[in-house]
């Protein structure tokens, strides 16, 4: 998994509330156990019309919005069905941080694991974040994992909480197989000393 540090790029503001899995990704495209691939259908039924053109009014499919990196979404964003295919189609888009009011838990946590970064805020502070990407391709903003902080295009600055595990995996870019690896020696040694002890299994 990549590592998350710093983040500097395009924010696309994203108002809607409930945006659920089968939103960000519709199930007729769960057909495949690859993280690649989803991207391209990502927010299908709100991107694309039924002849597969685009909707030009979808914020995605704005011009100054097509490389945007974070998200500024609406409450309870990810709320529906627990399918992994949601974190994987926002990251392979191109999204690296998603930034809510709340988040549904299961959603929230799969993003950790596909080295997205989701940040909870007071809607307060969502909303300057929102009039900040509503700017456009020219305010960028920068996310801050290490020191916990967002700035906006006009330098304010916005800090987050994160769990110091999550945090830690992000950083490293370690997901639940990464973070195995990292006991590999202990596993061989264990490994080692169970078959000696037990030939036979």
């Amino acid at each position: 998994m990549e590592k998350f540090e710093k983040l500097q790029g395009i924010a696309a503001p994203m108002p809607l509330v409930n945006i659920d899995t089968d939103m960000i990704i519709p199930k007729v495209f769960l057909k495949s156990i690859q993280r690649t691939g989803f991207g391209v259908n990502l927010f299908d039924e709100m991107r694309y019309n039924r002849d597969g053109s685009e909707i030009p009014e979808f914020v995605l499919n704005k011009p100054q919005y097509r490389n945007a990196e974070i998200l500024i979404a609406g409450d309870n964003f990810g709320c529906g069905s627990s399918r992994e295919h949601a974190p994987w189609a926002i990251a392979d888009f191109g999204i690296k941080c998603v930034v809510s009011t709340s988040f549904a838990d299961i959603f929230f946590n799969n993003c950790f694991k596909n080295g997205i970064l989701p940040i909870v805020l007071p809607q307060e502070q969502v909303d300057v974040l929102m009039a900040d990407a509503e700017k456009g391709e020219n305010a960028r903003m920068t996310v801050d994992l290490e020191a916990q902080e967002i700035t906006t295009s006009d330098g304010d600055v916005i800090s987050f909480d994160v769990d110091e595990f999550k945090k830690h995996c992000l950083l490293e870019g370690l997901d639940d197989i990464g973070l195995t690896m990292e006991k590999k020696a202990s596993i061989d040694t264990f490994e080692a000393q169970a078959s000696a002890a037990r030939p036979w299994v």
